[in-house]
């Protein structure tokens, strides 16, 4: 019995061994070569150019990172991956798509994306019905999933995150009085803000300015604003993007209005953004699954790789990037007869494994994440404050 363990313990440490050399060779080294390994082979999507392009750019970044580390290991799955562009647009995410379909042709096909939610409602819909399965990082409606058994998610939804915001501010003790801004013509955005607008009335919260405005090309927010100051919000929520938010801040400074600010998961990456001033985001509060000033052996080793290919820090869409390649790297790894699979039969073994509620994935954005037959995933957001220009932990 003893050396059945000592024999157990030295072959984990062989594969810890073996997978912390993948994930710290930045993705070079060919790991040795497995003729045996099952190629599957991994469609992106998202924009790389547009409006939202650095957020497609994430999750494309953060999961090339992932499969070089994976293709790496020498385990018995590798990937390729390809990458296409929808600009952000749903028309052009179903070309994307249909270009990747082509690309694959005979081969076991994954779907991974769509980035943003419009274009990856679009997208899923025809992934449900031509049987691939498909794996968003940062689509968060439940549009995206529902009624889709194939189609899961890596981020947590828009109702969850707008229930989380007005549960943390009320539970912290933060604000008396509070006002909301979102883009009415956005699911993403206004997903969050109904959930959040529902919870501040149920938990008896003082919401005195609900304000929208129709699409993120709209410029000037100062109507929005004077409505939040005039009604005396002293914590103004915003469930949108970056480019919208970075607005707010520096029209709010201009009319001398300074209420807490508190945002989700669209509003990371501003930071980053060529030209913001980050002073104007001073006391924002940001709810996020992911940090890179973790001190985790993981996170800065995927810091490290990041910032050295690209020259910057990733944000939590890379991070959910790198986290869907290792969750269909994983359950891959646990499906028998992945070899005779083509992609319809890859589709339903892949649904079921996530679909489980037993199947777990330690991830950059959560430990022992777990999905629900519905294609939610089962994590909690974290909250960090904005300090000096970095993020640091608010909870």
């Amino acid at each position: 019995m003893k050396k059945k363990n000592l024999a157990a313990l030295l072959l984990a440490g062989a594969l810890c061994f073996g997978l912390l050399a993948g994930c710290s060779n930045g993705g070079g080294g060919n790991g040795g070569e497995n003729s045996g390994a099952v190629t599957i082979k991994v469609g992106g999507i998202g924009p790389t150019t547009g409006d939202n392009a650095q957020y497609g750019t994430a999750t494309e970044w953060g999961a090339e990172i992932a499969v070089e580390e994976i293709n790496a290991l020498n385990g018995p799955v590798k990937f390729d991956f390809k990458y296409e562009d929808d600009t952000g647009v749903a028309d052009t995410a179903v070309a994307a798509y249909n270009s990747l379909k082509d690309w694959a042709k005979d081969a076991p096909l994954v779907i991974y994306g769509c980035t943003t939610t419009g274009p990856c409602v679009t997208v899923s819909a025809e992934t449900y019905n031509d049987r691939y399965f498909q794996l968003t990082p940062s689509a968060s409606s439940p549009e995206v999933v529902a009624g889709k058994d194939n189609v899961f998610q890596m981020c947590f939804t828009d109702p969850y995150l707008g229930t989380a915001g007005a549960e943390y501010l009320k539970n912290n003790g933060l604000g008396t009085k509070y006002g909301i801004i979102y883009n009415n013509g956005d699911s993403y955005s206004t997903g969050i803000a109904e959930a959040f607008i529902a919870k501040t009335k149920e938990l008896g919260m003082d919401l005195v300015a609900t304000q929208t405005y129709p699409d993120d090309k709209n410029t000037d927010y100062t109507v929005q604003l004077n409505a939040c100051k005039d009604a005396g919000a002293d914590v103004v929520f915003l469930p949108i993007y970056y480019t919208p938010a970075s607005l707010i801040l520096a029209q709010a400074k201009q009319m001398s209005y300074a209420p807490l600010f508190i945002g989700g998961d669209g509003m990371d990456g501003m930071l980053d953004m060529d030209g913001f001033d980050k002073s104007l985001a001073e006391g924002l509060l940001l709810m996020t699954p992911f940090s890179a000033g973790a001190e985790d052996e993981r996170t800065k080793s995927f810091v490290e790789k990041y910032q050295e290919a690209h020259n910057i820090l990733p944000n939590q869409f890379a991070a959910d990037g790198y986290d869907c390649m290792y969750a269909i790297y994983e359950a891959c790894c646990e499906i028998e007869g992945l070899a005779d699979m083509d992609s319809a039969a890859l589709c339903d073994a892949l649904a079921a494994k996530f679909g489980s509620g037993t199947f777990k994935v330690d991830g950059l954005t959560g430990k022992g994440m777990t999905w629900k037959d519905t294609g939610e995933i089962d994590k909690s957001p974290l909250i960090f404050k904005v300090e000096n220009g970095a993020y640091v932990d608010a909870q």
